[in-house]
């Protein structure tokens, strides 16, 4: 049994901050690609950021630079720092983890169930 929680939304004022977590935990062998989506109302889910095991990353356009994504491989979590947030960044945001259970697993795609970001004033 594999969870992925996301934790860390909440309501910012245009321009503020925001750091969001996400835990994997349970039958874990290893944790490879962690990556953020986010949905909006009415919209389909979209990329936020990714991260490897190795640490390379890479970001959506709309949130280089306001947003830096971070792990920590020895505790199965992934960060999501947001600076400079704007109203258009409101939305549920999802984390996804591949995640093998054995040595022998080629891996599956874990997702949270997403941590609502609202961005006003």
């Amino acid at each position: 049994q594999v969870q992925v929680v996301e934790s860390g939304g909440g309501l910012v004022q245009p321009g503020g901050s925001l750091t969001l977590s996400c835990a994997a935990s349970g039958s874990i062998y290893n944790v490879r690609d962690m990556g953020w989506y986010r949905q909006a109302p009415g919209n389909q889910r979209e990329f936020v950021a990714r991260i490897t095991a190795g640490g390379s990353t890479r970001y959506a356009d709309s949130v280089k630079g306001r947003c830096t994504i971070s792990r920590n491989n020895a505790e199965n979590t992934a960060y999501l720092q947001m600076d400079d947030l704007k109203p258009e960044d409101t939305a549920v945001y999802y984390c996804k983890a591949r995640i093998l259970q054995s040595f022998f697993d080629t891996g599956d795609d874990y997702w949270g169930q997403g941590t609502q970001v609202t961005v006003s004033s």
